[in-house]
């Protein structure tokens, strides 16, 4: 499974991990609705390092799809619920 990591890149990722970023994933959801910067903050870093931790970073000129793309970990919370209403938090990009 290919994960990017906005702002860091592509890392390559066994699928059996798929589960734990899920529920990481899912604690960033709930952090967004629940309104609390810092929950967000950390399931963010958590989501970030277990990617890296866990995979192998793909070179820059790697130009493959990803299979899921994590925000920065510095993402506002208005940003968040942005994501995750649809709306495109970075419309100027």
């Amino acid at each position: 499974m290919i994960v990017r990591l906005m702002g860091e890149g592509q890392f390559e990722v066994d699928d059996s991990l798929k589960a734990r970023l899920d529920e990481l994933d899912d604690e960033t959801e709930r952090a967004a609705e629940a309104g609390d910067a810092n929950a967000l903050r950390a399931a963010l870093r958590a989501l970030h390092e277990e990617v890296r931790n866990a995979g192998q970073q793909l070179d820059h000129a790697h130009l493959g799809a990803s299979d899921a793309v994590v925000p920065p970990e510095d993402l506002s919370l208005d940003d968040a619920r942005k994501l995750l209403s649809g709306e495109d938090p970075f419309p100027d990009l």
